[in-house]
């Protein structure tokens, strides 16, 4: 009885250590947020960069952004990339949306509209706006996929 009783107090531990460093991790994001929108590329940078490499797809994303925009770092299109992809591959659909921008305008990787309706697609059946938006154009105009009205229409009110 008496193990059983250690080990429900260790997994108890263990879980708030796990919630604390949550929090911790949350909160570092947030920081970086606060300095982004003051301008301060300088911390958001020192707040999300260990994030990022870290794992986490939130502050990958934002890494992405900085690096496509100069915000606080040297304007780098294939950093760019390498960020959103990151992100992207995790699920985090506004990072799928910007990889496929990327790719339907050959920034930071060759031009390739099979790519970029391939990652609008993922963002857009999340919901993401944008990325319906230009899935229908892709449909529209029969970039990276064949030339189609029903769809085009279906993707631009889903975006609507």
């Amino acid at each position: 009885m008496r193990i059983i009783i250690n080990m429900q107090k260790i997994v108890s531990i263990f879980i708030l250590l796990l919630l604390t460093l949550h929090s911790v991790l949350a909160a570092d994001l947030q920081k970086g947020l606060d300095a982004a929108i003051k301008e301060d590329f300088e911390t958001a940078l020192k707040e999300w960069r260990p994030l990022a490499e870290q794992g986490d797809d939130k502050a990958q994303h934002y890494l992405g952004l900085m690096y496509r925009r100069g915000d606080g770092v040297a304007k780098d299109d294939t950093q760019a990339v390498y960020w959103y992809r990151k992100a992207a591959e995790k699920g985090y659909s506004e990072a799928q949306h910007n990889l496929g921008f990327m790719y339907a305008e050959g920034k930071g990787v060759a031009l390739d509209y099979t790519q970029a309706v391939y990652w609008y697609r993922k963002a857009a059946e999340q919901g993401n706006s944008l990325s319906q938006y230009g899935l229908g154009f892709m449909y529209d105009y029969g970039k990276g996929i064949a030339e189609d009205d029903t769809q085009a229409v279906y993707w631009y009110r889903k975006a609507a």
